[in-house]
């Protein structure tokens, strides 16, 4: 799989332009601030469907202008696709593939397969496990749609179990008022932390390895998937996820919200022993940060047969020469867009100058 072209119209800094790409490394070049993380979130919107860095749609649209648009065109086991992905200043998008119009933002997943790697993304490593489940989700749902629909599913049945916890907590009816919904948040639930156990066990064995090869050997990453609910059979974790639930209804109801389940869960992570997540160094935690997302390139190899495109935002100035250098070995055999204000090295790439009038 690779990006062969993506074109731009009244995108952030962009009013129109136009990219071209090769197979292997990809280097972007060009002075802070000219739109360099502008173009690999246009890319990251055509694969994951939304915006790494906003909510909020419009933020993304060329100030004065009214729509953006971006066309991605890829190839894919020896077949070309076009992604289309439009916004508007209030807040809607339409998208499109081969020209057919898409009316689940789900269709999207899976088609552009990609791993986003950012200075921001170490996050992932020392702030609150949401933004740990959220890598494991993002990864599930590009390898499994049916993933992402219960996730989503589930996300919309917890707002309104919440919702009941809220506004009728007074009311003396209310554990029969949840019980349909306990039912089907057990149901998604259960699958949910069944497929992230799963995802952590399978992404540790390649994580473990880049990890090493990352510190020359000298340290060893664990993983481990955190929840109340122990992995086993669907419908042992389904049964185990609705008792908790309902057993859990006096404490939600004085706190008004869902405190157990799939949204608590958290993904533990230790370098010789030690919780990374409270004690890692920075350099630690970046390491690991930088080891999970080439791991999870391993991963979609190995699960759906390709691996997927890299995109590297501005992560090798993080990075000191011997890191850098075992990155682009540990990436080579896939398409890598890297952004950058230089790049010195004497590795084959094709270089993209993003120029200084392409800013707003």
């Amino acid at each position: 799989m690779y990006i062969e072209s993506v074109k731009l119209n009244n995108f952030r800094s962009y009013e129109n332009k136009e990219v071209t790409f090769k197979e292997g490394l990809n280097i972007i070049v060009g002075k802070n601030a000219v739109g360099k993380t502008n173009l690999l979130e246009s890319i990251y919107c055509c694969g994951i469907g939304k915006s790494p860095r906003t909510n909020k749609y419009k933020e993304m649209i060329k100030w004065g202008n009214d729509i953006a648009y971006i066309k991605v065109v890829l190839r894919k086991n020896k077949t070309s696709h076009t992604i289309e992905f439009s916004i508007d200043n209030q807040d809607k998008k339409r998208i499109s593939i081969d020209g057919i119009p898409l009316v689940k933002l789900g269709d999207i997943i899976g088609l552009l397969n990609i791993v986003f790697f950012s200075p921001d993304e170490m996050k992932l490593i020392k702030e609150s496990p949401q933004e740990r489940r959220r890598f494991a989700d993002i990864s599930l749902s590009q390898q499994n749609k049916k993933y992402f629909y219960s996730l989503s599913k589930y996300n919309n049945i917890l707002s309104q179990r919440n919702k009941l916890l809220k506004e009728h907590r007074d009311v003396k009816a209310l554990p029969e008022m949840l019980y349909g919904w306990d039912v089907q948040l057990a149901e998604h639930g259960a699958y949910i932390i069944q497929k992230r156990y799963e995802f952590v066990d399978k992404i540790q064995v390649f994580a473990k390895k880049m990890h090493s090869e990352l510190t020359d050997n000298l340290e060893e990453l664990e993983l481990e998937y955190e929840s109340r609910v122990e992995y086993g059979e669907y419908s042992k974790m389904k049964e185990d996820f609705f008792q908790r639930l309902r057993g859990d209804f006096e404490k939600d109801l004085n706190l008004s919200y869902t405190s157990f389940g799939a949204h608590r869960d958290d993904i533990g992570i230790k370098i010789n022993g030690i919780d990374a997540r409270k004690f890692g160094s920075q350099g630690q935690q970046r390491s690991v940060a930088l080891s999970l997302k080439l791991a999870e390139i391993y991963l979609f190899e190995s699960e759906v047969g390709e691996k997927p495109v890299l995109l590297l935002d501005d992560v090798l100035s993080e990075l000191d020469p011997s890191r850098r250098k075992k990155l682009m070995e540990l990436s080579s055999g896939l398409q890598t867009l890297i952004t950058c204000t230089d790049f010195d090295m004497d590795i084959a790439h094709n270089r993209i100058i993003i120029e200084k009038d392409e800013r707003v």
